[in-house]
């Protein structure tokens, strides 16, 4: 096995014996399932079962794209000045709560409320990321690139298996409404995952 490969593999089990690896892996296993796996696949099938055009749920979604290069941008601003702990906890738990809100949101048309949704949720989108980073360089010191590398797997893992169980909820219980709760119940223990984060400490694998 070639070192790069091999020191990626070394570092994913070191990281795997600590309690850190596994908070910020299911934290960031649940940020997929609440943006990519839930939000960019289904949101425009929930709006059309409301009655929006196809059309204009993906042209909300497209607002979310936009708006989350500030939120990322601004997320590690504040990442550089503030804890990535609170910041992160912070994040999910706005996250969670405005997926909650969003079943009541849903018409025809794109009122107010909506807008308001996708600013703020496209402010969350992609915000996890520079705290999630932080604290991987900060647990596991030279080696938090290749760990996060590893992190942002479970990130896919997540969107992965929500996308397919969300299908599922929804052809059995014929609405998204459930699947919108279920994704804010996550996104409330990934608040407070990331509350636990700062509670542990991890090696600094080289």
């Amino acid at each position: 096995m070639p070192g790069a490969a091999r020191r990626a593999v070394r570092l994913l089990f070191d990281a795997a014996r600590t309690g850190p690896f596994w908070l910020l892996a299911g934290t960031f296993a649940i940020c997929g399932a609440s943006t990519n796996g839930i939000m960019w696949t289904h949101f425009a099938p929930a709006a059309h079962d409301h009655g929006m055009p196809t059309t204009m749920a993906a042209s909300l979604l497209a607002v979310v794209g936009v708006v989350n290069v500030a939120g990322t941008i601004g997320s590690g601003w504040l990442t550089d000045r503030f804890s990535p702990q609170l910041l992160l906890a912070g994040y999910y738990a706005l996250r969670g709560l405005s997926l909650l809100a969003l079943p009541a949101l849903f018409g025809p048309t794109v009122q107010p409320a909506m807008i308001g949704f996708v600013v703020l949720f496209g402010l969350l989108d992609v915000a996890t990321v520079p705290p999630t980073i932080a604290l991987c360089r900060q647990v596991f010191g030279a080696g938090g690139a290749i760990v996060f590398g590893w992190v942002s797997a479970a990130h896919q893992v997540g969107a992965g298996m929500i996308a397919y169980f969300g299908a599922v909820a929804r052809d059995l219980l014929g609405s998204y409404d459930a699947v919108w709760i279920g994704a804010a119940a996550l996104c409330a223990a990934a608040a407070l995952m990331a509350f636990a984060i700062r509670r542990s400490s991890g090696p600094d694998p080289a």
